[in-house]
C-alpha cells in the first residue's frame, strides 16, 4: 500500500474506528494488570504536591536563574537547584517495539508479542502516575506528563503505530535528562541500532531496562520437515524441506542475541528481563516496578 493510499480519508477513517474499537480492551487489561501491583506495594516516599525538601541537584542547561540554591552553591565551585518533591518528580519513559515481527503469536490462545508488550507498557504508566510520576511515549516528541488523559493519550498512540519493515529498534526521540525508560520488544532487529540508543540514554543519565517479549514457539523452535518460513510483511521467504536441520543454528543465534543484550545492559546499567507470551503479565510488572525503583535517582 503506498504513503498515498494510507492518507487517505476512507483510510483514516478505518484505522481511527478499528482503535476505537480495540482501545477500551486495552485499557481495561493493562488497569487490571497495574492493580495487581498497586495491591501487592508498600508506600514508599516518592515526588509528590507540596513543597518539603527533596535533594539537591547540580544546575542544568535550561534551569531559571531564580532556581538556584545561592546558599547551598556558596559553599561549592557550582551552582545547585533546591528541589521540592513536586520538582524531583522523575519520568519513565516507554518504547514499544511494533515493527511486524512484533504481531506475531504462535497460537490462536496466546496474545500477540505486541499486544503484551503494549498492555505491559500501559499497567507500568498506570501504575507510575498512581505514584505522582511523569509518563510518556519514547518515539513521541512531546513530554511525559501525568494524569489520566497523558495514559489515555498514551494509549491511544500505541494503538495507531505501526512501524514499517519486519523488525524495529527504540528510536527514542524524548529522554528526560536523569529519567527512566523501558523498551519492550523482541529485540529481532539491528542490534546496532539497540546498542545506539541505549548509548544515548547513558549519555542523558537515562537509567532502565530492556523487556524481551518472546512466543515460546520462538524459543523452541518447533518445526520440522517442509516448511515454509515467511517474514510477518511478507519481505522474506524461505522453504526448507528439512526444518529441523535449522533448529540448532537457530537457537544459537538466539541465545548469542540474549548473551548481547544482557551484556549490553551491564554495560550501561541496565536491567535485562525475559517475557513469554504463554505466561502471566503480573510477574513482569512487579520485576519492572522494582527495577525502575532500584535504579530511581
Amino acid at each position: 500500500m503506498s504513503d498515498a493510499a494510507l492518507h487517505t480519508p476512507e483510510s483514516l477513517r478505518s484505522r481511527s474506528e478499528a482503535v476505537a474499537a480495540t482501545l477500551p480492551a486495552l485499557m481495561a487489561d493493562a488497569q487490571h494488570l497495574a492493580a495487581t501491583v498497586l495491591l501487592g506495594v508498600h508506600g514508599r516516599k516518592r515526588a509528590g504536591m507540596g513543597d518539603e525538601f527533596w535533594q539537591y541537584r547540580p544546575a542544568q542547561a535550561g534551569d531559571g536563574y531564580r532556581q538556584i540554591d545561592w546558599r547551598r552553591s556558596a559553599r561549592s565551585d557550582g551552582h545547585f537547584i533546591r528541589q521540592t518533591e513536586w520538582q524531583a518528580a522523575q519520568s519513565v519513559m516507554l518504547g514499544v517495539d511494533d515493527a511486524a515481527s512484533m504481531t506475531f503469536s504462535g497460537h490462536r490462545n496466546r496474545p500477540s508479542k505486541l499486544r503484551r508488550a503494549q498492555t505491559l507498557a500501559m499497567a507500568l504508566a498506570i501504575v507510575a502516575v498512581r505514584g505522582g510520576e511523569r509518563v510518556g511515549l519514547t518515539h513521541l516528541a512531546e513530554p511525559p506528563r501525568g494524569g489520566t488523559a497523558q495514559l489515555m493519550r498514551m494509549a491511544q498512540a500505541l494503538m495507531e503505530g505501526e512501524a514499517p519493515g519486519d523488525y524495529g529498534a527504540p528510536k527514542p526521540q524524548t529522554m528526560p535528562m536523569g529519567g527512566r525508560a523501558v523498551f519492550l520488544s523482541d529485540f529481532f532487529g539491528d542490534i546496532a541500532a539497540i546498542e545506539a540508543a541505549l548509548g544515548r540514554a547513558a549519555d542523558r543519565e537515562v537509567k532502565g531496562a530492556l523487556v524481551q517479549v518472546l512466543d515460546p514457539d520462538e524459543e523452541v523452535f518447533p518445526y520440522d520437515g517442509r516448511t515454509v518460513f515467511e517474514s510477518m510483511t511478507g519481505a522474506i521467504r524461505f522453504e526448507t524441506l528439512k526444518a529441523r536441520s535449522l533448529r540448532e543454528a537457530y537457537l544459537a543465534r538466539l541465545a548469542e542475541r540474549k548473551a548481547h543484550l544482557q551484556d549490553l545492559c551491564r554495560r550501561t546499567g541496565w536491567r535485562y528481563h525475559l517475557h513469554h507470551t504463554d505466561q502471566p503479565a503480573e510477574p513482569t510488572l512487579l520485576w519492572l516496578y522494582r527495577a525502575l525503583e532500584k535504579v530511581r535517582g
